[in-house]
């Protein structure tokens, strides 16, 4: 009974979403909201379907963590460093403003100071889930106003270490609030270095040899268990979930492995983070949100225009233009998913209520639903302002191959031999292969050669395939080949597919695929041995140029 419980969970929840979302996009109100609207209708205020929300909530966080580590992937230590200025100086301003501005206000509400303290900094986190989908979703994140709020979003990730050891440690009665400070940051710092150390020595290895079994499955567990592992690991010394994840991912970011992890996590990513959605709207208590409209009203209110007139101050104070500070400000006024977390922390260690505890969950739940309105507030604001100024934001390295770039599917003799001229020619590019050992002597060479099946759409959109101009596909695989080629033609119609076939079947096989150009390997072969053939033979260059491409036309119709 109890399995057939679950499943009847499982599909009343992907039956909302399979009918919400699509409304909402259609409606041009975004994903999130639909999701969110999934969830109140199928949760114990609306139809009633679903009435244990904490065990999917419960389930639903694993979204975020797999967000985080592919934000993590994606990042690169390197890329981190870049934005030092962003995230580090914009991003520890916000926090530290907003929290003791908010803890200020609690105090004034009669609450003690380290309820106070956990209240301001709780609430001063924003949603990384709705802000990333949000701006993924519109295509954002490299914008002025998307890299100030990843800045300003990271750096509250990075902030949730310290904050729940600060928890733990105020829930202690002999810890003043200094020394919980002090102890929090400790224990973060140490954990982090642990993680740290350990990932350079062990994942890439570890990755080598499961790649090496050239199961794809396994592969998959692999990066799956990765994410969870060290999540896990750091979530035992009790810190967060969401940031073991990040330095996981962020310790593979700069290995020929990732593109391959990418593709392989998005799916769980993006199914988990939507059930999140579901589950924050789920959570909404109206009952209490009936007996207490006024006052919550008034919290949401005050909440979202504090939250946004800091952000805002705090980003015009580091340059950023008036139309980016203003659209950052109103996507990050919300509270966020973390709050869920450190106030769950505060109320198990008996720091909070039960009845404070119910109070700020709902509050954050609705500074939630009000995202998307809030960021189209906060486009119309900015469109009146005029264009950002991104001369004035942040000097940021773009993410891998944003410029137009080649892509060479296959990295054996042809594959190889391409890469070099493009190097040559100081073409930017980068190639995929299967074959572990393939990649690491293409990279020991210098080359940018990944692990990955390029077969996989994800993996392709992982090499930023959105952004390239041309593939060249060079496997030896018929099929293999052929699907790649069909997948490209069929997501990236506008990009120039140059194949590399076997023989005239293989050839015709990858024209029909939709290859722009195709070269047939035993043809070319045949034809320059024949041109020198008739060159020994003292036959005129003229000649043996018409006879070559005559005999090239037939073979390739």
């Amino acid at each position: 009974m109890s399995e057939t419980h679950y499943l009847t969970d499982i599909l009343i929840l992907l039956a909302a979403a399979v009918v919400a979302v699509p409304l909402f996009q259609r409606m041009r109100l975004g994903s999130v909201l639909g999701y969110l609207f999934a969830g109140v209708i199928v949760g114990p205020w609306g139809l009633g379907f679903i009435d244990k929300t904490e065990e999917v909530r419960h389930i639903a966080e694993f979204g975020v963590v797999f967000l985080l580590f592919i934000i993590g992937i994606e990042m690169r230590l390197a890329r981190l460093w870049a934005m030092r200025r962003m995230v580090f100086g914009m991003g520890t301003a916000q926090v530290m403003i907003t929290g003791l501005v908010i803890g200020g206000v609690a105090l004034l509400f009669g609450q003690p100071l380290k309820i106070a303290v956990v209240i301001g900094f709780g609430l001063a986190l924003s949603s990384t889930a709705f802000g990333l989908q949000i701006l993924n979703e519109r295509c954002e994140l490299h914008t002025g106003h998307g890299r100030s709020a990843f800045s300003i979003l990271l750096l509250q990730d990075l902030a949730v270490v310290p904050l729940l050891a600060l928890v733990s440690l105020l829930a202690t009665e002999a810890t003043t609030l200094l020394e919980g400070i002090e102890y929090a940051i400790l224990d973060a710092a140490l954990a982090i270095t642990l993680v740290i150390l350990v990932s350079r020595l062990l994942l890439t290895p570890f990755l080598k040899l499961v790649a090496s079994t050239r199961t794809s499955e396994v592969f998959t567990a692999a990066a799956v268990f990765i994410a969870l592992g060290t999540a896990w690991l750091l979530e035992t010394v009790g810190l967060s979930l969401a940031l073991g994840a990040f330095l996981a991912g962020l310790m593979l970011a700069d290995s020929h492995y990732r593109h391959q992890v990418i593709a392989d996590i998005e799916p769980f990513r993006g199914i988990l983070l939507g059930l999140f959605f579901m589950a924050v709207g789920m959570s909404i208590n109206f009952g209490l949100m009936a007996d207490n409209r006024y006052l919550l009203v008034g919290l949401v209110l005050g909440l979202l225009l504090i939250k946004s007139g800091i952000i805002w101050g705090v980003c015009r104070f580091m340059g950023i233009a008036p139309a980016n500070a203003v659209r950052t400000a109103t996507l990050l006024s919300q509270s966020g998913e973390f709050g869920f977390v450190l106030f769950g922390l505060a109320a198990v260690s008996s720091l909070f209520s039960n009845e404070l505890f119910q109070l700020l969950t709902l509050l954050i739940a609705l500074t939630m639903i009000a995202t998307p309105l809030m960021h189209r507030l906060g486009e119309y604001l900015g469109n009146r302002m005029g264009p950002g100024d991104s001369s004035r934001d942040i000097s940021l390295a773009e993410i891998d191959h944003e410029q137009s770039h080649a892509i060479i599917a296959g990295f054996g003799r042809v594959g190889r031999r391409v890469a070099k001229l493009l190097q040559d020619a100081d073409v930017p590019f980068l190639a995929i292969e299967k074959d572990v050992e393939r990649v690491l002597q293409g990279t020991k060479a210098g080359y940018p050669v990944f692990y990955g099946d390029a077969s996989h759409k994800g993996v392709l959109k992982a090499a930023g395939a959105d952004h390239a101009a041309v593939l060249v596909c060079t496997l030896d695989n018929t099929s293999s080949a052929v699907r790649i080629v069909s997948i490209m033609n069929q997501h990236y119609p506008d990009i120039t597919i140059h194949a590399r076939g076997y023989d005239s079947y293989h050839c015709n096989q990858l024209s029909k695929a939709g290859a722009t150009t195709v070269i047939s390997e035993t043809l070319e072969e045949s034809l320059q041995l024949s041109r020198t053939v008739l060159q020994t033979m003292d036959v005129c260059d003229g000649d043996i140029d018409a006879l070559v491409e005559s005999f090239r036309k037939e073979r390739c119709q």
